[in-house]
């Protein structure tokens, strides 16, 4: 692949090494996923592939070494008759694996593409009564499970499915399990050791996987993910980030989801050291790691802006001034470079003047900034660890005071779009176009198309409706769901992404908000939560924001507070708080209508209907743990709605 030098973002890449980077391939002449570890095993033997500080045991291997077990494990399924050669066979035999990251979960999962079949994946943390619907509904004829706590969430429904085998990734006794057909990972290995691997024929269309959505309409409905799909990102994520051999990158997303997962895959085609964290350790890996690259979500982003402001709050008055001119300051600067650069979203075409006056701007900001960069900047940038060249962000926007403190500080993030349905990456932008507010480009081969939500007829560039894509990236189609597929995917291949957008002459795409979460007043106004979300975020006092209002007069929300920061600003104003604080207050609850009138005012597109009204302040966190946020971290509005049903009515009345 052809491989670019690491330049700032602020810095256009020049058009022979765009054309250069577009046309580049990696792995152009394989058919499936499994053929790209031999490759890799000989071309990046020695080099670590994966390393996980945080599992037991601690686990770190070559790319040798990792071949090796995928081919142990593959070999172990095969003799111990889970899958069986697939020929041409499409829809080789499921394999329902429910695990969170870990070495063993790759092994597994490209054991068993290697072995001939297919793999069902979901978390071991999903409810019980979705897995066993994932296990029925696929047709699974073997599971592999995380460890003995979730197979005994799942034992008593076991036998009543046709279960070949259960392969459990922990090294625990079952002796308490008689009556299921329980081996442990370690025993697959061994069975591989003594059998030979036999070669299947997999084709670009043969199935890889089933992920399955999260079901928040009905039952979730199993994604089918072929190889080419998977290809297909492999060979032109590189028109993103170029990584080279013994880089690395910090994992984070589960490996189970479409977005971790295929930049999991991209970052190993490309030789990197992978090293698999979490949210409780994130903080302190990327000090002992210092990663080159991560696939990332945007409440990660959050939650690193907020913690540089919880120590810009802990510092002297006179030094938290110096902080807030530098970055006043350098926001201009950087503001004017996207004039210049043609990447300013609100003035695509500036004028003469428009341009001078950014020159000048630039004159005077670029001494301050360069002395900012070198005395602040430089320590907020250690946060990552120092050595971060970019990191890309999806599963959501990126809200714009996080791209411009960012930006700022020049750390390179990178906003891509996609969803499970298309493997996942859609657009992406590029270190060299870098416009902000957008979720990029296209990659080469896929096209976008904005349609009216109800006539579908074609929209003119710059009006917003529903957006359709098509490309090598889109599914198979939903498994066994004929009627949800012709629904999803028309005739000539546009895939219908729910969510709604806007297309610029250059083909950037916006995401302005999914078309099911559309707020509608009662006055008619369509309003679309997410954007007026993003610009309450930037209060240092709200944590997390969901915003109601269906059929009512005006919108409300849920804030989660920040109570940190709540209890610092108090002793600024010699406020005494009760401990806890008592977020019903009037004191509290005027602070917190004065940050949304001013927030959400100040957006550039504000209209009237988008104050909020009535807001609740909630004393417990949208979480994984109460089903509240996705694995990427979004909200999940339609559990927070039910959840707290009785609330919103009380809140309208």
């Amino acid at each position: 692949m052809t491989q670019s030098s690491y330049t700032s973002p602020l810095y256009p890449m020049s058009d022979r090494e765009r054309h250069n980077l577009n046309q580049s391939t990696t792995y152009p002449q394989i058919n499936s996923l499994p053929e790209i570890w031999s490759i890799a095993s000989e071309k990046f033997a020695n080099i670590t592939a994966v390393h996980a500080p945080h599992h037991q045991p601690v686990t770190k291997l070559t790319y040798q070494e990792l071949w090796q077990q995928i081919q142990l494990f593959a070999s172990g399924l095969q003799s111990l008759g889970v899958v069986n050669n697939t020929d041409n066979n499409h829809i080789p035999p499921r394999v329902a694996l429910f695990a969170d990251d870990s070495p063993q979960w790759l092994i597994t999962d490209q054991g068993i593409m290697t072995a001939g079949g297919a793999d069902v994946v979901r978390g071991a943390g999903a409810d019980p009564e979705e897995l066993l619907f994932i296990l029925q509904n696929s047709g699974s004829s073997s599971l592999v499970v995380e460890n003995l706590a979730l197979l005994k969430k799942l034992a008593n429904h076991l036998q009543d499915l046709p279960i070949h085998l259960i392969i459990l990734l922990s090294e625990e006794s079952t002796d308490d399990l008689p009556n299921l057909p329980v081996i442990t990972f370690s025993q697959v290995i061994e069975a591989g050791k003594k059998h030979t691997l036999q070669p299947v024929k997999l084709t670009p269309q043969t199935l890889a996987t089933l992920i399955y959505t999260s079901g928040t309409t009905g039952k979730p409905k199993g994604v089918m993910l072929t190889h080419a799909n998977f290809l297909y990102q492999i060979n032109y994520l590189g028109v993103t980030i170029q990584p080279t051999q013994g880089e690395i990158t910090l994992n984070i997303l589960p490996t189970w989801h479409s977005f971790g997962r295929t930049g999991e895959y991209f970052c190993f085609s490309q030789g990197c050291t992978q090293v698999y964290t979490n949210i409780r350790y994130l903080k302190s890996d990327f000090q002992e790691y210092s990663p080159h690259y991560m696939i990332s979500v945007p409440r990660i982003w959050e939650s690193i802006y907020e913690g540089v402001q919880k120590q810009l709050r802990e510092q002297p008055a006179k030094k938290q001034n110096l902080v807030k001119f530098f970055l006043t300051q350098s926001r201009q600067y950087i503001r004017a470079k996207r004039l210049i650069n043609g990447l300013d979203v609100a003035n695509p075409n500036p004028s003469l003047s428009q341009k001078l006056s950014a020159y000048l701007q630039i004159l005077i900001s670029a001494p301050i900034h360069a002395i900012a960069d070198r005395i602040v900047y430089v320590k907020m940038r250690a946060a990552t660890g120092g050595q971060l060249k970019f990191a890309i962000s999806g599963g959501g926007s990126l809200a714009m005071h996080l791209e411009d403190f960012f930006e700022t500080i020049n750390i390179g993030l990178l906003v891509g779009y996609g969803l499970t349905e298309t493997s996942p990456v859609l657009s992406a932008r590029q270190y060299w176009q870098n416009l902000r507010g957008s979720s990029g480009r296209p990659i080469p081969g896929t096209e976008f198309k904005i349609v009216h939500p109800e006539t579908r007829q074609t929209l003119a560039i710059g009006e917003k409706g529903l957006i359709l894509a098509r490309g090598p990236q889109i599914m198979a189609g939903y498994y066994e769901n004929p009627e949800a597929t012709a629904k999803a995917i028309d005739p000539d291949g546009w895939f219908d992404t729910g969510d709604l957008g806007y297309l610029t002459a250059n083909e950037d795409i916006f995401i302005t908000g999914r078309a099911k979460d559309t707020i509608v007043l009662t006055n008619g106004e369509n309003i679309e939560p997410q954007p007026i979300e993003d610009a309450c975020l930037r209060s240092p006092y709200i944590d997390q924001i969901m915003l109601v209002g269906q059929d009512q007069k005006s919108l409300g929300a849920f804030i989660v507070p920040n109570v940190e920061a709540l209890e610092k600003w108090a002793e600024s104003q010699s406020i005494s708080l009760e401990s806890p604080p008592n977020l019903d207050s009037k004191t509290i609850q005027d602070l917190f209508r004065q940050e949304l009138n001013r927030e959400v005012k100040d957006r550039p597109s504000y209209r009237i209907d988008d104050r909020i009204g009535p807001f609740v302040l909630l004393t417990t966190p949208f979480s994984l743990e109460n089903g509240m946020l996705t694995q990427t971290l979004k909200i999940k509005r339609n559990v927070v709605m039910d959840h707290y049903h009785d609330m919103i009515n009380k809140m309208f009345t």
